[in-house]
């Protein structure tokens, strides 16, 4: 904060000035006051939060290098199907029911790509439900890059980083005795083929060939989901879509399709992270709407928020997205603590 200097004559007047200053004060003041007495404008205090299990930040850094390291995590690539069977057979290791959807999607290029959500639940059998959601391919081009456009990219924070916080979420709660577990059901739905869409700015260049059919270039991988729900008919009081949140001075601000279609499910979060002590990275900033998977979740009638990583008013996006930048160089212990703790934490807040 930046104070304004005083000047410093003003503060030096004489004893006996101010003495009667002071006098007169008193008793031109408020009767009922004390003369020190200041109103209490301090917010209410909160309830104390229940006991949450910890989120280990090396681990969820180590998921996010693991994803990395098979390299682009492009659809159709040897690198995707890796990855993907990687995912399934980690979740399964934590005794989760996993459930992959296959799908087939043409990209804005005219690329046919073979494609598969992967579901996991934890509790299965609980009635009260929330949906963890991110995405798990990489984009195919750094279109955004200043020397190397056409390049793949890592896509260490968007993507890995979200899923890693997702995986050591599961991991940590399959680990919780019954006593201990929170008293809702989580699913775990990742989403393919998010990132292969057209961008108007970088790629005024290329034709959009979806436009006008009726499907998003972005997001075929919620898209698909969202008309064809796995679990048949799933419904869930909130869902959270992680994106893009594993970068060093990550910061997450109160984006307007979440508050629109979410805003218990924002407070709420945005709440605990304070109570936590993670203020500097929820910011209580309203900003406006992006594209991405909630978009699609709202739609299925999952009630969704989008925690990503803001930048700008002038440029929502920091420099890595969507360049060869976005590698391990920016993956940062400490966002990912914020991020993973404040969701484990919330789901034991009814």
């Amino acid at each position: 904060m930046t104070v304004k200097n005083m000047n410093f004559r003003t503060l030096c007047l004489p004893l006996a000035a101010l003495a009667a200053l002071a006098g007169l004060l008193f008793l031109t003041g408020c009767p009922d006051k004390k003369p020190t007495e200041t109103a209490d404008t301090s917010a209410p205090a909160e309830a104390k939060l229940p006991k949450a299990p910890v989120f280990n930040a090396d681990s969820a850094y180590a998921f996010t290098a693991k994803q990395v390291a098979f390299g682009p995590r492009v659809p159709n690539s040897k690198a995707h199907r890796a990855t993907g069977d990687w995912l399934v057979a980690k979740l399964k290791s934590y005794g989760l029911k996993v459930m992959e959807q296959p799908f087939e999607a043409m990209t804005f290029d005219g690329t046919n790509i073979h494609a598969r959500n992967i579901i996991a639940q934890y509790q299965p059998q609980a009635a009260r439900r929330v949906a963890i959601f991110g995405h798990w391919d990489t984009r195919p081009f750094a279109d955004n890059d200043k020397v190397k456009k056409n390049a793949p990219m890592d896509g260490a924070s968007d993507g890995a980083s979200a899923v890693a916080v997702a995986l050591e979420m599961a991991r940590v709660l399959s680990q919780q005795p019954e006593k201990l577990a929170p008293n809702v059901g989580v699913d775990f739905i990742f989403f393919d083929a998010e990132d292969w869409g057209h961008d108007d700015t970088t790629q005024a260049d290329l034709k959009d060939q979806l436009a006008g059919s009726g499907t998003d270039s972005w997001c075929l991988g919620s898209q698909y989901w969202a008309t064809h729900m796995l679990p048949a008919n799933y419904k869930a009081e909130y869902g959270v879509l992680l994106d893009m949140v594993g970068a060093r001075n990550g910061k997450f601000t109160r984006e307007e399709t979440s508050r629109t279609n979410a805003r218990a499910a924002l407070d709420k979060i945005w709440g605990v992270a304070s109570q936590l002590g993670y203020s500097d990275y929820f910011r209580y900033e309203d900003t406006g709407g992006i594209t991405d998977d909630h978009v699609y979740t709202n739609r299925a009638g999952i009630p969704t928020i989008d925690i990503y990583h803001y930048n700008s008013p002038t440029d929502y996006f920091p420099a890595y997205h969507h360049a060869t930048t976005d590698n391990m160089a920016i993956i940062d212990r400490n966002t990912m603590k914020a991020v993973g703790q404040t969701m484990l934490q919330t789901l034991y807040v009814d």
